[in-house]
Order: C-alpha cells, then sequence, then structure tokens
C-alpha cells in the first residue's frame, strides 16, 4: 500500500479517506495568497457512489487503497438492482444498487464483460471502456428542415439509453458513445 502525498492525489487515483475507499474524480493544486499549496479535490465512495469535495494540505498523506480486479458479465437490472456474475464462476453472482452502477450500466447489453472493482474479495463497483458501441434500436426519421435545433435527434439504443444523434443516423445503425460524457462520437461501418 503506498502512502501519497498531497500533490499525488491525482485523477483515477484510488485512495483510502475516512477508513472508505474513494475514486480521484478531479484535483486542482492552488496556492492563495501567502498560504501553503492546498490540493482541492472531488472523490467518489467506490460502495455508495456519493460525491464530496475534500482539500489536502501541503502536510497531508492519503493510503493508496488495496483494490483487486475481476471480470464478471452483466447479466440484468431488476427491482432496483443490477446483477452480475463472475467470469468463469457463474455461479458467484452479486448484484449493485442500480441507483449506484446506473451511470455505466445504461450503456451494457446483457452478457457484456466489465471489470469489477474489488476491495478484500467484496466487489464496490464497475469498470467500463470509455467508449462503446452500440445498435440503435429505434430513431424516428429525419424531418426536412428540422436543422434548426443543431441538426440532431432523439434515438434509443439496444441497451436503454436514449442520446441525441445526427439527423442521418437510422435504425440498425451501429454508434461509437463516450461513457464518461454520454455523447454521440460517431458511426461505425457494421462488420
Amino acid at each position: 500500500m503506498a502512502v501519497l502525498s498531497y500533490n499525488e492525489i491525482l485523477p483515477k487515483c484510488i485512495i483510502t479517506y475516512n477508513n472508505e475507499p474513494y475514486e480521484v474524480l478531479s484535483s486542482h493544486i492552488f496556492r492563495m495568497q501567502m498560504r501553503k499549496p492546498v490540493n482541492q479535490t472531488k472523490l467518489r465512495h467506490l460502495v455508495s457512489g456519493k460525491v464530496i469535495e475534500i482539500s489536502f494540505h501541503q502536510n497531508e498523506t492519503m493510503n493508496e487503497a488495496e483494490v483487486d480486479t475481476m471480470q464478471a458479465v452483466y447479466l440484468y437490472t431488476n427491482k432496483g438492482e443490477s446483477w452480475f456474475a463472475e467470469v468463469g464462476n457463474l455461479k458467484n453472482r452479486f448484484s449493485f444498487p442500480e441507483e449506484v452502477v446506473h451511470d455505466k450500466v445504461q450503456w451494457l447489453i446483457s452478457n457484456s464483460v466489465v471489470e469489477v472493482l474489488t476491495h478484500e474479495e467484496k466487489p464496490m463497483t464497475i469498470k467500463i471502456s470509455v467508449k462503446v458501441d452500440l445498435e440503435v434500436k429505434d430513431s424516428p426519421p429525419a424531418v426536412k428542415g428540422n436543422t434548426v435545433s443543431g441538426g440532431s435527434k432523439l434515438a434509443e439504443l439496444v441497451s436503454g439509453a436514449k442520446i441525441q444523434v445526427p439527423l442521418f443516423i437510422n435504425t440498425g445503425d451501429i454508434v461509437r458513445i463516450n461513457t464518461d460524457t454520454g455523447l454521440y462520437t460517431e458511426r461505425v461501418e457494421k462488420a
């Protein structure tokens, strides 16, 4: 377990704060007038998903959390829970409350393989690719003269997520989505 000084607490690091695992979402080191430097951070609790803002001062250190990973298959979401099974050991099933992992699960279809972060053998949260390719399930036809709104329309993906796409996207097209922002990036040619 590594000890991080205040200026090493950077985005994507996973630290132990108040004996709980947190992922660093953002950090900004600055100095206010004659004071010592401060690292202002946003941390997301890996289990509950709650985001907090914490400032670390020059004399503070944090322990890097001991986090392991395992491969898991996304099964389904039902009654407020998203279910997964460990790859190679499908009897090892576990779930997360839907509100905690919804921002990631909305980009998954059944049998998608994800990375699960674990702490002391206990699953904490899931990690997915920054970009995913999904098929458009429903896309209304473009209406002539409808470019005043920027030339986009609402489309539903096979995963159930709804996003804004350009007017030329049709039902059955494969689109690439940035999972961090939830935005369309490009149309992908079918293989």
